[in-house]
Parts: structure tokens; C-alpha cells; sequence
């Protein structure tokens, strides 16, 4: 009878060692009962930048922002203008609609007097795409007034008409011919007081700049 009851004792002190490391076990990392690992969002992706070369040669069709005059722009002053139509390589827009070009007044001469037609010329250097500013070369744009010498030798032609009449009412055929003479030289003045006509370009102008070198590009994704 004792030894049926200490096998029981013994039985019992077993199960009740099993039962504990049971519960130890159930605890153990990576186990059904373990928590989520508290994690950081992922990363995003990366942006994709591609480089891209716009050949010289290409046509920049642009707005002009900087009004410009050839009596009253001066060499160096600053000439802006934005594309009015973008610019593509290889079916990709490197260069969309807005995009800011600078550059300088690089020659600027009002109208004379008699001879010398007004003169006007620009340059755009630099070109600014996004956050990024990139050196450029193009082909200066030089503009000239139109001539006005078919004006000017009308009005020298009048200035001798009126001299022959007055020389020939003064004086005869002798008289007409010095009054011709001095009329042509009135008319002359006329013409040496009167300047020629400007170039201007209000902002808004449409203006071209061509590429005289290839332009490296970078467009993201």
C-alpha cells in the first residue's frame, strides 16, 4: 500500500515537471504566442534618371520676356525668353513648354542719320530645367531695320523740285539750276534731321535660337 502510494507521488511530480516546461516552451521566440516585430515602412523606390543629348542644330521656338529696343537696350543687358514649344529626343520631352532660357544684349545701335540702319543682337547662354541650370551655346540673332533710302530720296528729290522753282522764278534756266541745287541740299538736311526707323521687340515676340553644340540633358522618372 505505501508503495502504491509513493509510485503515485511520483507519477504525479512527473506530470506536474512536464506541464511547466510545456508552458516555458510555449513562450519561445518566433512560437504562436510571440508579437510582431515592429518594423519601418520601406524605402521608395529610387527615381530613374536617363540622359539625353539634344544635337546642335535644333530650333528653340521661344516667347520673348525681355522687351528689347535698338535705341535704348544696351550691350550686356540681360535678355530672358521661355520655349513656346517643347523640346524631344527620341519620342521623350526633355524639355517641356516654360522652359526659362537667359542671355545678353550683344549689339544694340539706334538708327543714323542719312546712312547706318538700326541694329539689335542677342544670345542665349544658359537654359534652366527644373531645379537644374545648364550652359549653352547658340548662334547669335542679329535683326537690322529695313531700309529707308527710297523715303530718303524723296524727300531730297522734293527738296530739289521746290529749289528749280523758285531758282527759275528768281532767275531763268541759270537760276533753276542753282535753285535745284540748293533745294537738293535743303532736302538733304531734311533727311539728315530725321532718323531712320528702330527695331523693337516687344515681350511676347516670337523669336528662334538655334544650337551651335550638342546640349547633355538629365530627365527623371
Amino acid at each position: 500500500m505505501i508503495n502504491r502510494l509513493a509510485l503515485a507521488v511520483l507519477v504525479a511530480a512527473f506530470c506536474a515537471a512536464c506541464g511547466g516546461g510545456s508552458t516555458t516552451t510555449s513562450d519561445a521566440p518566433g512560437g504562436e504566442g510571440a508579437a510582431p516585430a515592429g518594423g519601418t515602412p520601406a524605402a521608395p523606390p529610387l527615381p530613374v534618371v536617363r540622359e539625353f543629348t539634344v544635337p546642335d542644330g535644333t530650333s528653340f521656338k521661344l516667347d520673348l520676356v525681355t522687351p528689347l529696343d535698338s535705341d535704348s537696350s544696351r550691350v550686356e543687358d540681360a535678355v530672358r525668353a521661355t520655349l513656346r514649344e517643347s523640346v524631344a529626343v527620341d519620342g521623350t520631352t526633355v524639355l517641356p513648354v516654360g522652359t526659362e532660357l537667359t542671355g545678353t544684349v550683344t549689339e544694340a545701335e539706334g538708327s543714323g542719320r542719312v546712312k547706318g540702319r538700326a541694329r539689335l543682337g542677342f544670345r542665349f547662354t544658359t537654359l534652366r530645367a527644373g531645379s537644374e541650370r545648364y550652359e549653352i551655346q547658340t548662334a547669335p540673332i542679329a535683326l537690322e531695320a529695313a531700309a529707308t533710302k527710297k523715303e530718303d530720296a524723296k524727300k531730297i528729290g522734293i527738296g530739289a523740285g521746290i529749289g528749280a522753282a523758285v531758282g527759275a522764278i528768281a532767275g531763268g534756266g541759270s537760276g533753276a539750276a542753282k535753285g535745284a541745287a540748293i533745294g537738293g541740299g535743303a532736302g538733304t538736311g531734311v533727311v539728315l534731321a530725321t532718323k531712320g526707323k528702330e527695331v523693337r521687340l516687344g515681350a511676347g515676340a516670337n523669336v528662334t535660337a538655334h544650337l551651335t553644340a550638342p546640349l547633355k540633358i538629365q530627365v527623371g522618372s
